[in-house]
């Protein structure tokens, strides 16, 4: 499997009260869509074996957020994706910090709707 259903379902409870329109399995993980747009997901970092999340942030954010404790620019293609980011083990395996990483990427889910 391409991502840890433990992680799936803790960020599944997270999302409950968002408006989860679809769980898709794409780019080797598994992507929460919110309002038809990619919030969060998970997947395993092939040059560790380990757990990470995707977090959508968005632009203005992305660079306040690059220093947060076990984030980093997300670059599947070999070249970084502005306003998402990886996020290690280390950066959300405590409940706030996997707390925190789903409130601002709901946060910037909002943004995009209005």
């Amino acid at each position: 499997m391409a991502y840890s259903d433990h992680q799936a379902d803790r960020i599944r409870r997270r999302l409950s009260k968002a408006n989860i329109t679809e769980e898709k399995k794409m780019m080797g993980g598994l992507i929460f869509m919110v309002n038809h747009k990619m919030c969060v997901g998970i997947d395993i970092d092939k040059s560790t074996g380990l757990d990470r999340l995707m977090v959508r942030v968005g632009k203005a954010s992305h660079e306040q957020l690059i220093f947060k404790h076990g984030s980093r620019e997300m670059d599947f293609t070999g070249s970084v994706m502005r306003g998402f980011l990886f996020v290690g083990p280390e950066g959300f395996d405590k409940e706030v910090d996997l707390d925190f990483w789903i409130t601002k990427a709901l946060a910037f889910n909002t943004l995009e709707t209005i």
